[in-house]
């Protein structure tokens, strides 16, 4: 909070540390195996005492919270540069807190629905307006306990809005209404508390502060004043839309929904119990464990393969032993991330150049075109493939201006979201497992996945049931409106295959799937991509 640290950074980095142990203890966590890292930003202090004091007075009150809550911080970075000219930055202490937890632990903060009583346990402060330490963990195990009893929908932890932003974040979520109660006045409202926790209660138990309940009214109201959410989530959403655009107006025009049954799925002509998925890791790819951990939880054999370009001889040797590794596996699958070095000219070139190195693309053809193997690629990997051809050609070749292609998004800019994709088409063996017609949830995160090809090339992808995946909304009904089509895709198109589906390329990551691994985000996630490469050789 710069207004608190600008007055005592003794106090701001007190309270950094106090506010950062309460978001995860907010989430569900055990305050007592928590760790920090701390990253501090003053002005530069040159021979002036009291800007040297401001980072010593910032550290005094980091270290006294590490002391009064036992616990420990193993990192950081600090600057003592942050001046331009007669312009210096207020003092900062920022603190990271983490830990591990149980996932059965974990609730997220929306909350969950009307007729909830919402109560505020919040701790004993000081003479100075700082948590009395033994106050505050009372706190924490106070929160903690009734959360491991299930009592708690929901949680937050008041910061620089108080009261009325946490309760507007908790409403926002699932379009929950609040009512506060009488009692409480604006300031208690609109001030702060930091080391304090609001909870939706699931009971009448009987704990802190009533601060309101929970209302199935879509409006934020206390006493005779009301104010509707969807108007609040309006100026929440589109504060900086004049600077960075987000929601943008598409074209509303209705999108063909595809639909191909194909009668049959080409088999493999030498079977495997536990095939093998090669999986190549280039500079700028994060996705590759769990697409390992997806595979082999799905009883394949994943292998991660990491391409070393330190050098030319060192990419030589990459060549030569991932080539190597192609002839003793029966799947490649290139997982997503951000390409090193792609910029200007967009996502996927190094890879497009190792796959059409000689060695490399014998190999890759020879798996495909004698062996029936199996290729796929999710993001960037989906960008690789359409780049070289395998989707939707199914072989490398030199693409020109009438192939598709993937382009920046509508908002040229990175989109990181949850988004509903329909199963279109069967004409796959990664979708034996996957419901012809099923909307499954996905999360994508990419910068360059719009999908463009002209009406020709889209009605014989339609025609052979080459366009798998279209992005819906909640209807399920293919759509250009960007909050469920991300990138503008041409006719909703997320993913594509060969043309007899042994290869598929998509911008959503299926593979990032697990059991607890989203709280309050409705959907079916498991398409059983990996499920069904196991299948197709057994």
């Amino acid at each position: 909070n710069p207004f608190i640290t600008e007055k005592s950074p003794y106090h701001g980095a007190y309270m950094a540390v106090v506010e950062s142990i309460c978001k995860l203890v907010a989430v569900g966590a055990a305050f007592e195996d928590v760790y920090l890292t701390f990253q501090e930003y003053f002005e530069k202090p040159m021979q002036d005492k009291e800007r040297w004091g401001k980072p010593l007075a910032a550290l005094l009150g980091a270290f006294m919270a590490q002391k009064d809550f036992d616990i420990a911080s193993i990192g950081g970075k600090d600057s003592m540069s942050g001046t331009f000219e007669n312009i210096d930055v207020p003092p900062t202490l920022v603190s990271f807190a983490v830990t591990t937890e149980n996932i059965n632990n974990i609730i997220s903060p929306e909350f969950k629905s009307g007729g909830h009583k919402v109560v505020m346990i919040k701790p004993v402060y000081d003479e100075n307006g700082l948590p009395n330490p033994e106050s505050q963990k009372k706190v924490f195990t106070e929160v903690t306990d009734m959360m491991r009893r299930g009592i708690v929908n929901a949680a937050y932890t008041p910061t620089y809005g108080g009261i009325a932003e946490a309760v507007l974040k908790m409403a926002m979520g699932n379009g929950i209404g609040f009512e506060y109660a009488d009692t409480l006045s604006e300031k208690e409202i609109f001030g702060y508390n930091y080391g304090a926790f609001i909870l939706e209660i699931a009971d009448d138990t009987d704990a802190g502060i009533l601060l309101g309940t929970t209302s199935n009214k879509t409006e934020i109201s206390y006493k005779n004043y009301s104010v509707s959410l969807d108007d609040l989530c309006e100026i929440y959403e589109n504060k900086l839309e004049d600077i960075y655009k987000c929601n943008i107006k598409t074209e509303n025009i209705k999108i063909k929904e595809f639909y191909y049954k194909a009668g049959s799925v080409k088999s493999p002509s030498i079977r495997t119990a536990k095939p093998k998925m090669l999986i190549p890791v280039f500079p700028g790819t994060n996705c590759e464990y769990d697409t390992a951990k997806a595979m082999l939880n799905a009883g394949g054999d994943p292998e991660i393969f990491v391409i070393n370009n330190l050098s030319a001889q060192h990419i030589a040797e990459s060549v030569r032993e991932f080539a190597k590794k192609v002839k003793n596996s029966q799947i490649i699958f290139i997982p997503g991330g951000f390409s090193g070095g792609d910029e200007p000219d967009g996502s996927g070139k190094f890879i497009t150049a190792f796959f059409r190195n000689p060695e490399i693309k014998d190999a890759v053809m020879r798996l495909l075109e004698e062996r029936d193997g199996l290729m796929a690629g999710i993001c960037n990997g989906f960008q690789a493939l359409i780049k070289l051809g395998l989707v939707p050609y199914g072989k490398i070749i030199n693409t020109d201006a009438g192939c598709p292609t993937l382009t920046y998004n509508l908002i040229a800019r990175h989109q990181s979201k949850m988004v509903r994709t329909k199963v279109v088409s069967n004409n796959s063996p990664w979708l034996c497992e996957s419901e012809l017609g099923g909307i499954y949830t996905v999360p994508i995160s990419h910068g360059e996945g719009r999908f463009i090809a002209s009406d020709n090339v889209i009605a014989e992808l339609e025609k052979n049931g080459q366009i798998i995946t279209q992005y819906v909304d909640m209807d399920g009904k293919p759509t250009n409106d960007i909050q469920f089509n991300p990138n503008n895709s041409c006719c909703a198109i997320e993913g594509i295959c060969s043309p007899d589906g042994r290869i598929i390329g998509k911008m959503g990551h299926s593979e990032r799937i697990g059991d607890g691994l989203y709280k309050n985000v409705p959907g079916k996630y498991e398409m059983g991509l990996f499920k069904s490469a196991v299948k197709y050789y057994k």
